[in-house]
């Protein structure tokens, strides 16, 4: 089952009316704290729990009967690891505007570098590498629109940096 943008406003309702100051909640998929601040505005952190995938060779788009092949929004980058987005929103590389981005290609990362914010319905969420390398490309520009599960980058977790 997968929660609408509606269920979503519904459990806001209901614990903007509870006296909690902090919510944490986490499944096989993803990790979710929502903390409610002085002013009772909630900001958000995610990440996913989830193994990150891993590509080792390109996939070849393979039409069967006639249909088209499946659509990527990016292609498959041998030895790469790609860095997806738990959830829709838009992404911003920096945590304000006219700040330094969080991670540039060459920069190195762990599994709990914070590579960039997505943010969906008002709530700003940390997406975090998931896992050690070097950030060999990033896919998408500052505030571009991001479907859920798209790439927003590139890490190549082999030893030795990116070829």
């Amino acid at each position: 089952m997968n929660l609408t943008g509606e269920d979503v406003q519904d459990i806001l309702r209901i614990i903007d009316g509870m006296e909690v100051d902090r919510l944490h909640l986490r499944t096989g998929r993803f990790e979710l704290t929502l903390r409610r601040g002085d002013d009772g505005a909630w900001t958000q952190s995610t990440r996913t729990t989830a193994e990150p995938v891993r590509v080792d060779a390109p996939e070849a788009p393979a039409a069967q009967n006639g249909a088209a092949p499946e659509k990527r929004t990016e292609p498959a980058r041998e030895g790469l690891t790609e860095v997806r987005t738990p959830l829709p929103g838009a992404f911003y590389r920096a945590p304000k505007p006219g700040a330094a981005p969080f991670v540039e290609p060459g920069d190195e990362v762990t599994g709990t570098t914070v590579v960039g914010i997505v943010e969906t319905m008002k709530l700003m969420n940390s997406v975090y590498a998931g896992v050690s390398g070097t950030v060999a490309d990033i896919c998408l520009e500052d505030g571009d629109f991001a479907e859920s599960g798209a790439v927003l980058m590139f890490v190549d977790t082999r030893a030795g940096g990116t070829p």
